[in-house]
C-alpha cells in the first residue's frame, strides 16, 4: 500500500511538467495528450487532465484555439504561451537538477565511489 501511494505521488509530481512538454511540441487536442501520457505509462484520465489544463490556462501558461472537426463538434487545441515556454524552460532545469540529485542519492557521489571499496 505504501509503495503504490509513493508511486502515485511521484507521478502526480511530474505530471504538469510532462503535459507542458507534450504541448510544447505543437498545438494538440486533449485526447492526444492523454494518448501520449498512456504510451509513456503515465496513466491519466480525463477527470485529471481537464482540470489541470484549465488551471494551466488560468495561470497564463496555455492558450487554445477552437478548430472545426470533420467528425463532430469543434475541438479545443492547446498551445503554450510565452509564459508557458518560460516556465517549461525553468522546469527543464529543475528536472535535470532533480535527476542528478536522485541519481547521486541512490548511487552515491561520483568522487565517493573509491572510498566505498
Amino acid at each position: 500500500m505504501i509503495v503504490e501511494n509513493t508511486q502515485t505521488q511521484m507521478r502526480k509530481g511530474v505530471l504538469e511538467y510532462c503535459i507542458l512538454s507534450i504541448i510544447s511540441r505543437g498545438e494538440i487536442y486533449a485526447s492526444d495528450i492523454i494518448n501520449e501520457l498512456k504510451q509513456a505509462k503515465m496513466l491519466v484520465v480525463e477527470g485529471t487532465l481537464y482540470p489541470l489544463l484549465t488551471r494551466l490556462k488560468n495561470n497564463g501558461l496555455l492558450s487554445y484555439n477552437w478548430i472545426e472537426s470533420t467528425s463532430g463538434p469543434p475541438r479545443k487545441y492547446y498551445q503554450l504561451t510565452e509564459a508557458g515556454k518560460t516556465v517549461l524552460q525553468k522546469l527543464d532545469t529543475t528536472w535535470e537538477e532533480l535527476k542528478f540529485a536522485v541519481k547521486t542519492s541512490i548511487e552515491g557521489a561520483p568522487n565517493n565511489k573509491s572510498s566505498n571499496l
